[in-house]
């Protein structure tokens, strides 16, 4: 569809349940199937490791980045406030230049909820809920992420909670190659 046509959504994946990141990857996908300029940031995942889903939308044309710098317990705290805070400043814009057609903002919802050190100077809830109202109008946005906050909850026009019911972690078995990264 035209962009001059399009209403571009907000959409929001979160919950405790796995499949968030998995759900905003097949929608990328689907987006690209019909022609649309697709771009992933990931908020807490390093470039300085490999994950499948980079590989494989690398293949497909997709740009996909890794602005982060890992879970909160493998770094300093200012290491994670530097890395939100650049981010941050690249997914706003990103998503703002009207460049792509689809901006999927994974873990945004995690990094928002951190509590083991302050994040509210250096990725602004406000800015966040402003970018989601003033993002060009033709733009989808997907924002993925456990503890989704009220007010992001409340500007989306979709929000999808994933539940858990049974987890393999629950017996002990660890993240699996292909399915987890």
């Amino acid at each position: 569809m035209e962009r001059e046509k399009r209403q571009g959504m907000t959409l929001v994946y979160t919950g405790d349940g796995k499949g968030k990141t998995t759900a905003a990857l097949g929608l990328c996908v689907r987006a690209v199937g019909r022609g649309y300029k697709v771009l992933v940031l990931q908020f807490i995942k390093s470039p300085e490791r490999t994950y499948g889903e980079q590989i494989a939308l690398e293949r497909l044309g997709v740009e996909i980045r890794q602005l982060g710098i890992g879970f909160t317990w493998t770094k300093t705290p200012d290491e994670h406030r530097a890395a939100l805070a650049k981010a941050w400043a690249v997914a706003k814009e990103s998503v703002l230049s009207g460049d792509y057609d689809v901006v999927i903002l994974d873990e945004l919802n995690n990094a928002l909820a951190i509590e083991r050190f302050p994040v509210a100077d250096v990725l602004p809830l406000a800015e966040v809920l402003d970018v989601m109202r003033n993002r060009p109008h033709y733009v989808h946005l997907l924002i993925t992420g456990r503890s989704a906050k009220p007010e992001v909850i409340e500007l989306a026009d979709l929000v999808t909670e994933m539940s858990p019911v049974k987890h393999y972690y629950e017996d002990g078995i660890p993240a699996v190659f292909g399915i987890e990264y």
